[in-house]
């Protein structure tokens, strides 16, 4: 009977000892406002992450919370430097209220094409911005630009006189004042609810990622689509940023395998990045909405009024303001 009794205490405390095991493992919780399995590239991205970093047998898991479905779009950012959250795919304009630099992430006509995105990335400017990253509390783990363009039901906007009387939405500080100084009337909300914006008539238009505008399925509530062409006036930065709590929470093996798997999932995004835009143009026309470019002229006479105001506003009240605008240019 006591050999009984030692046996099951011996099972019991190995079984106790597994679980243990079991849950010494790290979970890191990954939180993004995107449509979850619906083909979101940012979504597509973290999801990567995930698997690769599970192949990587670190004893480490990142679990996926799409949709808005653990943080809201504008408590991402706060929720991730206080540590209260691990992991984001954030469009980092939304954080500007608090750092005004990363308006420089959203400022019109400042990268122009998916191939000098790319030549940003390595630049004295993403060392600027990723300086007010670090020291805020987080990190980059992938670099992402999307190309965005404009949309609305009212009609096509190309020229700056297009948008008078209109009422946009236009996701930072930078093209909302552009846009204003256009005769533009302006509504600011995260990406996510323009289409319940457009619904209800709160809005006009918008512009917004391509991405964003199919995954979000604004081609059911709009007439016209402007794309971003070879004059995309709108790109915008949104990374994969982790905690600087959490980030120091990991042993070696975990952020070398946190790295490695961000490097797969920024190459992932690279590949993908323009196709984004045609897909869009794709999926926009199959649903009867017009599709149109801004000419070199457009582009231009949007450029001189983002000059004349946003650029201006940035470099004259934004900590190095205009030096990051310096930096960004001087990239070829």
């Amino acid at each position: 009977m006591k050999h009984s009794i030692v046996k099951i205490a011996t099972a019991a405390g190995l079984s106790l000892a597994m679980i243990s095991a079991a849950s010494a493992e790290t979970v890191l919780r990954a939180s993004h406002q995107f449509p979850g399995g619906k083909g979101d590239v940012r979504d597509e991205m973290v999801q990567l992450m995930a698997k690769e970093v599970n192949a990587a047998d670190v004893d480490l898991e990142i679990q996926v919370y799409p949709g808005q479905s653990l943080f809201k779009a504008g408590e991402q950012w706060g929720a991730l430097v206080r540590g209260r959250l691990d992991m984001t795919a954030l469009p980092l304009d939304y954080a500007s209220g608090r750092h005004p630099e990363f308006s420089a992430t959203l400022m019109p006509g400042l990268v122009r094409s998916h191939d000098r995105a790319q030549r940003l990335n390595d630049s004295e400017f993403m060392g600027m911005i990723k300086k007010v990253i670090n020291d805020a509390g987080a990190r980059v783990l992938a670099d992402a630009w999307l190309a965005g363009g404009f949309a609305s039901n009212d009609r096509c906007i190309t020229s700056p006189d297009t948008v008078s009387g209109q009422t946009l939405r236009a996701a930072g500080p930078a093209f909302d004042e552009m846009l204003a100084t256009a005769g533009a009337s302006i509504a600011s909300m995260p990406s996510s609810e323009i289409y319940t914006a457009m619904q209800t008539g709160v809005l006009d238009g918008a512009n917004t990622s391509s991405g964003s505008f199919v995954s979000y399925r604004i081609y059911e509530q709009v007439t016209c689509l402007t794309a971003p062409g070879e004059n995309a006036l709108w790109f915008m930065y949104e990374p994969i940023l982790i905690s600087e709590q959490s980030w120091n929470n990991l042993n070696e093996e975990q952020q070398a395998a946190l790295t490695a798997a961000g490097e797969k999932a920024e190459a992932y995004f690279a590949k993908e990045a323009a196709g984004l835009d045609q897909k869009m143009i794709d999926v926009f026309k199959e649903n009867g909405v017009e599709v149109v470019n801004m000419t070199p002229e457009d582009y231009n006479a949007w450029l001189d009024i983002a000059k004349k105001s946003a650029y201006k506003t940035f470099a004259e009240n934004v900590p190095n303001g205009q030096a990051l605008i310096d930096a960004a240019l001087a990239v070829e």
